[in-house]
């Protein structure tokens, strides 16, 4: 099994997260702010991981804190959960509908952490969680994970619609990317022999 877990403690959160990478898709997220606990969710359903995530942040000052070292923590686990990364895919990619909304992510477990994005919000909250923060999430976890990560909102108008999409495509591009490759035999899938930084 393909697990791992890390917890940080600063002055401004305490963060306790583990994954499975070949669960289910069983979670349990609380972060305190309820529209990322909700994208979270998502992440863990469609992508097949089990994701317990425990955040105490400094909500009294704003959301930032608590999403960007939620999301770095969550970046740190599935990079020790893949380990040397042997036999994987390596590559994902998903197209995600929601209605009249339609996003495309791509990633690479590459080693290389990259953010390209696309995407934009005509409201300043989902929730309470202000909108701003999305791009934010996905840069800190890419960094972490060492993924290099497109993220495109090809169309849509609903905020909320534009953001699950774009998480549910993120999660379906991960299985995909994670999932062993019996042809592989093991082996790292770079002609470089390793996917580190």
């Amino acid at each position: 099994m393909r697990t791992a877990s890390y917890r940080r403690d600063t002055a401004e959160t305490k963060i306790a997260v583990e994954v499975n990478l070949d669960g289910t898709g069983s979670y349990d997220v609380s972060t305190g702010i309820g529209f990322l606990d909700h994208m979270v969710e998502q992440f863990s359903r469609h992508s097949l991981f089990d994701v317990t995530m425990k955040v105490d942040g400094d909500l009294h000052v704003d959301q930032h804190h608590t999403t960007e070292d939620s999301a770095l923590a969550l970046g740190q686990v599935l990079a020790r959960a893949l380990g040397d990364k042997g036999g994987i895919g390596r590559y994902g990619s998903a197209y995600s509908p929601m209605d009249e909304t339609l996003a495309r992510v791509s990633l690479d477990i590459s080693g290389r952490p990259y953010l390209v994005w696309k995407a934009k919000f005509t409201q300043e909250k989902l929730g309470e969680w202000d909108t701003e923060l999305i791009e934010h999430w996905f840069h800190s976890v890419a960094q972490t994970a060492g993924i290099t990560l497109h993220c495109e909102l090809l169309y849509g108008t609903n905020n909320h619609h534009i953001c699950e999409a774009l998480y549910k495509g993120f999660a379906r591009a991960m299985r995909q990317a994670v999932e062993i490759d019996p042809r592989k035999g093991g082996a790292i899938p770079s002609t470089k022999g390793t996917l580190s930084d």
